[in-house]
């Protein structure tokens, strides 16, 4: 009897796990046949073929430039300098900071798992910046960035990295009925509900 009632009680859990997690993982995008994976990270093993930390400039094509370039702008750059430098790079991935690199899966991708990804949370919201979550949901409702400070301070030598402009979005953004924060890539940012949470 104790063993039935101890599997009952994992197959609730993993359930419950499965649930909540399904609120985490997103389909990535395509950029140039490259995935793109912005604050989140794939489900698949992969190795580091280019960083953009040794030799890229990862200060200047994440923050922008001069330019206050949207977040789509700054990866979409980043993979045309990797890629014209490196074809061999299935995929781009930026996790925090300034820091982005370009990878090469290691495992054969399944359909479970080939472009799908777990995001990264911001102050507890869920971020899907140039994904989508794999769960249906409702959009509650959109903003759209500012002036940034540190631009306008310094005469757009200085910019936000992709992080901090997500960070700030989801400042202004964050609703108390919302699951998440969707960031088509532009410069507006959805607060949304998975329909399947409530």
């Amino acid at each position: 009897m104790k063993k039935i009632l101890f599997a009952i009680i994992c197959a609730l859990f993993a359930i419950t796990s499965y649930a909540q997690d399904r609120g985490n993982l997103a389909k990535v995008r395509k950029i140039n046949g490259v995935e793109a994976y912005i604050l989140c990270e794939p489900l698949r093993e992969y190795e580091v073929i280019v960083d953009a930390g040794s030799g890229l400039k990862a200060e200047s094509l994440l923050t922008g430039g001069v330019v206050n370039k949207t977040i789509s702008d700054r990866v979409e750059q980043f993979i045309r300098k990797v890629t014209k430098e490196n074809a061999r790079v299935d995929a781009v991935i930026y996790s925090a900071g300034k820091r982005i690199v370009g990878v090469q899966f290691t495992d054969e991708g399944t359909p479970e798992t080939k472009g799908f990804a777990t995001v990264s949370k911001v102050m507890g919201y869920p971020v899907f910046v140039m994904n989508e979550p794999i769960i249906n949901y409702n959009a509650l409702g959109s903003k759209t960035g500012g002036i940034k400070v540190k631009s306008l301070v310094t005469g757009g030598l200085m910019n936000n990295s992709i992080e901090e402009d997500v960070q700030q979005m989801v400042k202004k953004t964050q609703n108390r009925a919302a699951d998440a924060i969707l960031f088509e890539g532009g410069r507006d940012a959805t607060a949304i509900q998975f329909k399947d949470s409530k």
